[in-house]
Parts: C-alpha cells; sequence; structure tokens
C-alpha cells in the first residue's frame, strides 16, 4: 500500500509523476499569463505565455538526478504571438524581448539529503486524486545588483516564490509496472519585474498563473508555434541533456549574458 509519509515512497511517486523511473526523455508543458501587480493600480494582464521543460531522470546513489532544460516564451495577450518586441506600458518604451533558455536547470532528489528526508506534501482530492505539493521560496543576491544594472535591476536581492502542485492518480502510482504516470499541474509564480522590462526599482511584481501537464508525445506533441521558434533560434531544446552539470541557468543569469553579448 501507498504510504506517502514514507520518504522511500513520497520520492517514488514524485519521480514517477513529474519524469519516469526509467532515463527517458520527459516534456512538461505550460500555459498562463502573467500580470502586474502594482500598489495602488489595478492589477493589467501583460503577457500570454508558452513554455516546457525537457528532462530525464538518471537513478544515482541514494536518490535520483534530473537532467533538464526549460522554454518559456512571452506571447502577445491579444494575438498569442510569440513577441520579438514589447511596448512597456509603464515606461512607453520599446524594449526587445528576451525569452527564457535556461540550460541547464538541473536537480538533485535523495533520500536523505541536505535538509533531511525527502518528503513533499501530499493531499487527497477525490477518490483516486492525489496532488504532490512544492513550495519554493526564493531570497538570494541577485545577479544584476543595481550599483551595475540600475536600467534592468530593481534590487539587489532577488525573491519570489515558485509554487507548485502536481496531481496524479493514486492507482498509477501504486502500479509498478508504470515508470512514468500522467501528471497535470498548476503553477503560480511571484517575482520581480523581469529584466529586459527595463523597469529599474518602480515599485510592484510580476504574478504568474499557469496550468499544465506531461506530455505522452514528448516534444513533438508540443504545440506548433513553440517548436518552429525553438527550430529557428535553439534547437538544442529539443533535447534532454545526457550529463548533469552546474551551475543552473536563470532568467537573470541568461540576461547578464544576453547584454554582455551585446557589447
Amino acid at each position: 500500500m501507498l504510504d506517502l509519509t514514507q520518504p522511500e515512497h513520497n520520492l517514488r511517486a514524485y519521480i514517477k509523476a513529474r519524469a519516469s523511473l526509467q532515463p527517458e526523455e520527459i516534456v512538461f508543458w505550460w500555459s498562463g499569463n502573467i500580470y502586474s501587480v502594482i500598489p495602488g493600480q489595478k492589477n493589467r494582464l501583460l503577457f500570454k505565455i508558452d513554455g516546457y521543460n525537457i528532462g530525464r531522470c538518471v537513478e544515482v546513489e541514494g536518490g535520483y538526478q534530473h537532467l533538464m532544460r526549460e522554454v518559456t516564451f512571452y506571447k502577445n495577450p491579444s494575438t498569442g504571438e510569440i513577441l520579438e518586441r514589447w511596448s512597456n506600458p509603464f515606461t512607453e518604451e520599446d524594449v526587445p524581448v528576451v525569452h527564457v533558455w535556461n540550460d541547464p536547470v538541473n536537480q538533485t532528489y535523495l533520500l536523505n539529503g541536505p535538509y533531511g528526508p525527502f518528503m513533499m506534501p501530499a493531499l487527497s482530492v477525490g477518490e483516486d486524486r492525489l496532488c504532490l505539493a512544492l513550495d519554493i521560496m526564493l531570497a538570494y543576491p541577485s545577479p544584476l545588483p543595481r550599483a551595475q544594472y540600475p536600467k534592468y535591476s530593481q534590487s539587489d536581492l532577488y525573491q519570489g516564490a515558485e509554487l507548485f502542485q502536481f496531481f496524479i492518480s493514486r492507482r498509477d502510482v501504486e502500479n509498478d509496472e508504470l515508470a512514468s504516470i500522467p501528471c497535470e499541474i498548476s503553477w503560480t509564480r511571484l517575482g520581480p519585474w523581469l529584466p529586459w522590462m527595463a523597469m529599474a526599482d518602480r515599485p510592484g511584481n510580476l504574478l504568474y498563473q499557469c496550468a499544465g501537464c506531461k506530455i505522452a508525445g514528448g516534444y513533438a506533441a508540443l504545440p506548433e508555434d513553440v517548436r518552429a521558434y525553438v527550430e529557428q533560434h535553439q534547437p538544442i531544446y529539443m533535447q534532454a541533456p545526457t550529463e548533469f552539470t552546474r551551475p543552473n541557468e536563470t532568467s537573470w543569469t541568461y540576461f547578464k549574458k544576453y547584454l554582455e553579448s551585446r557589447k
């Protein structure tokens, strides 16, 4: 019987949901909206987004390594077109859009890691439905200090939250014949202005709300416009990594490299 209070069961359930117990390539896709949240002002829809994560889990001593790269595209909220430039309604400046090209975004999941036994909160949300929750609170020195990047940095501290929910079938988790199981996701993010928005230290935040799922057909089943953009600009994102490397890329570190490349 499945007992998600046991780290072994909990980790196995998460790996089956998030990836696969076998080192096969797995794609998660998401779609949603980004809103501005400014004190004293009405929240407004700024972008639609489409994105995906492509990765594989490899078993290692004591757990798994998750080898991944990740893409998100900012879209016109009216037309759904992938943006190349954006007219900032707050600054009235036309700016180039820098999409999310994060390679790698690798993770290690251990039964007994630096923070103790592996344990994701799990909630029964129906006779056969489970929700695994992952709340990540982030606060660390920004890769873009304000003294050096006053136009592109809101603060010397990157502060945000990434809130994930993974919805799965209990029967699927308990089925030992299944290495990977269907999974739907909800993703909410609260974070600072994106560097390429050139908002300097204006007050406010961005609120993301997305839904998505593990795609049975893999990369080939992603939306056509997403695949076309990837294949035109960075085709390496058509495949998952095969080696575990560090450091991970973020939108902030990628943007820093983007600025350097334009000098």
